[in-house]
């Protein structure tokens, strides 16, 4: 959470906070794509999997932040490798699920220290 001096009027982040916020919805659809070697339709058939849920611009657009890019890209190596989209959404969940435990462990362990 933001100090409150950091916020706008209406209460969110100032624009330079949002460029260093990995869930700032910040890259349209075509362009998450693009970054990250994708169809659109690909990203759609991601967020049908429950992997990634883009937030939606006030005219109902897709919008991706940096953390979505990151899973959407780590399931496209996957499914590059012939790996099942739903088996990739799932590896990437796991994956994901592993690096938290991981890091609660250490944190435990430094905590006990």
């Amino acid at each position: 959470m933001l100090p409150e001096s950091r916020l706008n009027a209406e209460g969110r982040p100032q624009a330079a906070d949002r460029l260093d916020d990995d869930q700032y919805p910040a890259y349209t659809m075509g362009r998450a794509a693009e970054l990250i070697g994708a169809t659109p339709g690909f990203l759609r058939s991601l967020g049908e999997a429950g992997l990634i849920s883009p937030t939606r611009s006030e005219g109902g657009h897709r919008r991706y932040s940096r953390q979505q890019l990151r899973r959407a890209a780590r399931a496209r190596e996957l499914v590059d490798q012939a790996t099942p989209v739903e088996a990739a959404c799932r590896i990437v969940r796991l994956e994901d699920d592993l690096e938290a435990a991981l890091r609660m462990n250490e944190e435990l362990r430094r905590g006990g220290e």
